[in-house]
């Protein structure tokens, strides 16, 4: 006997009740790939994959083995999208597999120039989060910087300077309560800064009031198509018990029910 199983889930936000539909996801993060045409950053080396090799079996349908059994090298914080803990910049043994204990948000969607400064560095300001966002925000922000292209998918940021997050801007989002922030860019932090990590360490208020339980989400890629608006966020992790994991952020509209 088989049943259908419902595929909608309501939630509310601000004495508004919405519906979502899980059945029509939006992935908004980037493949893991092998090779050079696929995002890069801070000089990691590329995705590595390699069939185990041990007497005569060899872990490759392809070179005549029985099954494809690989061994994988990755640099989750340089080469694609991942979710990031607190342990990324503490001394504190902090994990992301024991940081990340919910996995279902309400999440705003907003689409940002960053600004050009004097220095010529181009940063997401605080008045731009005000003016995008309002007095409230839901417990998940997403950022889409622009202009906005799949160019994105395969950029190697490396030593090109890109956007960052004023540390400025980071206070004001967690002044309101923002426990995820999601974000196209390589780092909420300027590449080189001298190991001042003002932005991470604002969102995560360390080392004095530790939100332990708080991640950044970096290197999405949010298509054009997707509106900005108020979103279901999924965040999906491996298990991992170190301060990063690759993941897959998903976002699901929303429908305002009566």
């Amino acid at each position: 006997m088989t049943r259908n199983l419902p595929m909608q889930i309501e939630l509310s936000h601000q004495n508004q009740r919405y519906c979502a539909d899980l059945s029509k996801p939006i992935d908004i993060s980037i493949p893991l790939k092998e090779g050079l045409e696929t995002v890069n950053c801070f000089y990691a080396p590329p995705m590595e994959a390699a069939p185990v090799v041990a007497g005569s079996f060899i872990g490759s349908t392809i070179k005549g083995g029985s099954v494809n059994f690989l061994n994988v090298k990755v640099n989750p914080h340089g080469n694609g999208t991942h979710t990031e803990c607190v342990g990324h910049i503490s001394k504190e043994p902090y994990t992301i597999n024991q940081s990340l204990k919910n996995f279902h948000f309400l999440a705003q969607l907003v689409s940002i120039y960053p600004k050009k400064t004097l220095n010529g560095d181009r940063v997401i300001l605080k008045e731009q989060l005000e003016e995008a966002l309002g007095k409230n925000a839901p417990e998940a922000v997403v950022i889409r910087t622009m202009p906005n292209d799949d160019w994105k998918l395969r950029t190697n940021y490396s030593g090109a300077n890109p956007p960052y997050m004023h540390h400025e801007a980071m206070e004001w989002l967690v002044a309101r309560g923002v426990q995820h922030l999601l974000i196209d860019l390589p780092s909420v932090d300027r590449e080189e800064d001298g190991g001042k990590l003002l932005a991470h360490k604002a969102f995560w208020r360390y080392p004095d009031k530790v939100r332990e339980n708080c991640t950044i989400t970096e290197l999405i890629y949010v298509p054009n198509f997707v509106k900005d608006n108020l979103y279901l966020l999924t965040i999906q992790i491996a298990s991992f018990e170190i301060d990063v994991s690759p993941s897959k952020p998903v976002l699901y509209e929303l429908q305002m029910l009566a």
